[in-house]
């Protein structure tokens, strides 16, 4: 079994991470219950990307599980790598539309850069030099 104290994770890391991964959270589940409150407007998004309007609801509960896997502390790190693949095919949606495809990297490096702050056996795994 492994270890999951927080020792090594001083308070304020501790918190900014909370604090980034809850954003990252709430951020996934608030464009889920975009989809699932104004479902007409969600689907003639999802036309405008190109996707046909049948996926729209197997995306948003993939978008719904990866917000929930990533935000329980025992499955964060996967839901961390779920998460980063389901931004990754939002990047190339974006840019094969021609939009910004900005947001989708910088919700990526928020979610990871809060997971990192908040879980010491990431530390482990990525150490940072001084």
């Amino acid at each position: 079994m492994v270890e999951t104290s927080l020792a090594g994770v001083s308070k304020p890391s501790l918190w900014a991470g909370r604090i980034l991964s809850a954003l990252a959270v709430l951020l996934f589940l608030f464009t889920a219950s975009f989809t699932l409150l104004k479902p007409a407007m969600a689907r003639q998004g999802f036309i405008h990307y190109g996707y046909p309007g049948g996926a729209l609801v197997p995306i948003t509960i993939a978008e719904i599980a990866c917000a929930i896997l990533y935000a329980m502390p025992p499955t964060s790190v996967l839901g961390a790598i779920l998460m980063t693949g389901y931004l990754g095919g939002a990047t190339a949606t974006h840019v094969r539309v021609g939009e910004p495809f900005y947001l989708p990297i910088a919700v990526g490096a928020a979610l990871w850069l809060g997971l990192f702050l908040r879980e010491p056996r990431l530390r482990a795994l990525v150490p940072l030099r001084r």
